[in-house]
Parts: structure tokens; C-alpha cells; sequence
């Protein structure tokens, strides 16, 4: 967990620039967050893309309001402030949909309320994922549950080079329908109370908000693949919890930080021999630590059973005791596949670690014995739900190439 800094690249030199909006009924919110940092900044960020998360009744305010040719407050801005072009156009307007992928008119039920939030993460989510891209996040619209969301997955998911912020807008241009910007040149208007005023005078600030970013404490089917809202909050929180394992050899799986992933059974089997190690109070190991071989075996065979075919494989290939190739590999591919499920922030306390300095380094796993178990962790059969890993490469039987 760590608190939004600065950092080497500022957000302005990235080739990819989006402010992210939610909006309501008053697009307003979406000229003002564009005014304050492209134009009324001592370091204009000029995006390269807006987006907006609204509702149905919001996504035809915005439509009308700032996209058509009259009035057309968009283009107008982009005009007045000679601004280089961004993209913004209908398909960039995204509505919030109901669980049967209707278009909802306004976020009022809590069943509407979970469908607002993980779209609006997923959003978020799908921004991030690309590296050459900058976020910024406005929470000035739309109703407070969505600026909350919003500014929630930006701190699940945001990365250094976002931001997030408010707009604030003086008296008495602030919710009214006239005002979209502060006008380079007088232009008078009428307030709600119906007194005259000039939207040169107007001024727009933009309030700037630190975030907690928990991004590194997500697994990577998250931060790969769709995300939920309360899937993401449930997966940061067991991030920040100590660290707990589970060992399901039948099972051909182990719970890590609340993941369950699954392995093949050779690095099922090196990642038990580690496990089973630390729980007896033994050593870190070597490939030529006395008896390895066997407690290698022995986990393998609680594994794949004794029925199994490649179990005498196996034992006819530690016979001779581990090589040195066939330990490294087995202790890498162990903690490859844990860094490619979880990666590599929230997989460390779970990798094997080495102790001691070369020559004679010693591997071994560093979470308390306490926190091991051994147990089923899904019925007999039944599918691993898993995060996706990348399998060691199989000859044409299925097999490791390199061995068992």
C-alpha cells in the first residue's frame, strides 16, 4: 500500500492522456474539470480523450448540451481556448446499464448502485491497463455514490501517474445551466435568482485529491481481466492481511493471500516439500541437502496418488539423488507461476527465498509455520477457479520436457 507521490514521469508526457468523468444531469461538471487543467493551469494537461460514465438521462445531457453543433459548449471551449483536438464524441459517453444491460435513467436502488460501481471500475480498470496512458479522475458530478466508486477504483487501480480531483466553481455561476466555462471575453448571463452576470468574471478551480494506491496488493486476474467492485475491495483487504497458506495436494492447488491457484504437480509437489520443511522446524534446503530426493517423492506421491503412471517416472529420476538443473528449475518455475497469478508484490511472502550467500545458499519459504496448512480446499473433481498462470512448456505427452 502506498500513499499517490510524485514520481520520474510527470503525467503530462504521457502519449495517452484520459479524463475519466461521472456525470449526472449536469455536464456542466465535464467544460469545468477540461477548463482547469487544460487552460487555467500554470501546467496545462490537455487530454487526449475524454470519457464519461453517466446515466441515460445524463449521456443525452451531455449529447445535447456539449456535443451538438448549437450549443455545442465543447466544441465551444475548444474554440474560445484554441485547444489541439480531443477526442470526445457519443461513443465516448458510457451509461451505466441494469444487470440485464438495460440503460438506467438514474442510480436510485442498491441493486443500481452495485451495477454503477463495477462498471465504474471496470472502467477504470481497462484505463490502466495500458502503460503509456495518463488518468485523470473528475468526482465533481453525478451522485455522490458514483463519485465515490470512481474515486475508490482509482485507488485500487491507479498507478503513479494518475490523478484524481474536484471542481470547485465561485458564486453564482456553480449549478447554473447557463454556465459551462469561465468566457475569455464578457459574456452576461442570467442567474437563477435572475440577476445579470459576465461568465468572464467565473472562476474554476481544481482541487486535487491524494489517493491511496493498492494496485500492487491486487492479483493479477484482476488487474488483467474484469473487475468487480467488491471483488477488488475483498482482494486489497486480504492483501493487507498477514499471510496465510493452503495446501490442497489432491486438490492440485494452493490459497495464497486468498487466491486459490492452481499447479502442476511438480511444482505442486517442490512448493509442499518447502512448506512441509517449515513446518517441522527443518533447514532451508540445497539440491544436495540429505534426503531431499525422498521428501520430494513423497509429496509427489501424495499428489498424484500411487496409481499414477508418472510416479515411477519420477522415482526413477531422483534415484541418484536432485541435481543441482533439476532443483533451480523446479524452485524457479515455483515461484514463476506464484508471481504470475498473484504477481510479484503480493506473491513475496509466499515465494521460496534464499538463505545465506552463495556458495552455499540455502532456499526455503519464509512465512511463520502457523500460517500453513494443509488442507481441501474444493470438492473432489470439481474445477480449480484459479487465476490464470502460464503453464510450464509439455512434450507431445503432456509432460515436462525437463523432467518431473
Amino acid at each position: 500500500m502506498t500513499v499517490e507521490t510524485g514520481e520520474t514521469r510527470s503525467p503530462h508526457d504521457y502519449q495517452t492522456r484520459v479524463l475519466l468523468l461521472v456525470t449526472g444531469l449536469s455536464p456542466q461538471v465535464i467544460t469545468e474539470a477540461l477548463f482547469a487543467l487544460a487552460v487555467d493551469s500554470p501546467k496545462p494537461w490537455i487530454p487526449t480523450r475524454v470519457e464519461v460514465v453517466t446515466t441515460m438521462e445524463g449521456a443525452e445531457r451531455v449529447r445535447l448540451a456539449l456535443l451538438s453543433a448549437q450549443p455545442g459548449w465543447f466544441h465551444r471551449l475548444s474554440a474560445d481556448y484554441a485547444l489541439p483536438p480531443i477526442g470526445f464524441d457519443p461513443g465516448h459517453i458510457h451509461i451505466v446499464r441494469d444487470a440485464d444491460g438495460h440503460p438506467l435513467g438514474d442510480v436510485r436502488s442498491v441493486e443500481d448502485s452495485r451495477q454503477a460501481a463495477d462498471q465504474i471500475t471496470e472502467r477504470v480498470r481497462s484505463l490502466t491497463a495500458d502503460p503509456d496512458c495518463a488518468l485523470h479522475v473528475s468526482i465533481a458530478g453525478g451522485r455522490k455514490t458514483m463519485g465515490y466508486y470512481a474515486g475508490y477504483a482509482l485507488s485500487l487501480f491507479g498507478r503513479p501517474q494518475d490523478r484524481l480531483s474536484h471542481v470547485l466553481v465561485s458564486e453564482p455561476f456553480e449549478s447554473n445551466w447557463e454556465f459551462f466555462y469561465p468566457a475569455p471575453v464578457s459574456r452576461v448571463m442570467t442567474t437563477r435568482d435572475n440577476k445579470l452576470v459576465d461568465a468572464a468574471e467565473a472562476r474554476v478551480t481544481l482541487a486535487e485529491i491524494p489517493f491511496l494506491r493498492l494496485r500492487e496488493g491486487l492479483p493479477q486476474r484482476l488487474i488483467a481481466g474484469v473487475a468487480r467492485f467488491g471483488e477488488a475491495v475483498t482482494a486489497a483487504q486480504r492483501a493487507l492481511a498477514p499471510p496465510d497458506l493452503a495446501i490442497d495436494l489432491v486438490g492440485g492447488c494452493i490459497r495464497a493471500a486468498g487466491e486459490v491457484v492452481a499447479l502442476p504437480p511438480a511444482p505442486l509437489a517442490f512448493f509442499s516439500l518447502m512448506a512441509r520443511r517449515r513446518l517441522k522446524g527443518l533447514h532451508p534446503a540445497r539440491w544436495d541437502t540429505e534426503g531431499l530426493a525422498e521428501q520430494y517423492l513423497a509429496e509427489y506421491r501424495r499428489s498424484v496418488g500411487d496409481l499414477s503412471g508418472d510416479l515411477e517416472r519420477v522415482a526413477d529420476a531422483l534415484a541418484g539423488g536432485m541435481s543441482q538443473d533439476w532443483f533451480e528449475q523446479r524452485k524457479s518455475r515455483t515461484n514463476t507461476a506464484l508471481e504470475n497469478a498473484l504477481g510479484p508484490p503480493l506473491a513475496q511472502p509466499y515465494l521460496i527465498h534464499a538463505d545465506g550467500g552463495r556458495p552455499r545458499t540455502r532456499w526455503g519459504l519464509r512465512i511463520a509455520p502457523e500460517a500453513i496448512r494443509f488442507e481441501a480446499l474444493m470438492p473432489p473433481d470439481e474445477p480449480v477457479a484459479a487465476a490464470s498462470l502460464a503453464q510450464p512448456p509439455k512434450d507431445d505427452h503432456g509432460r515436462d520436457p525437463d523432467g518431473p
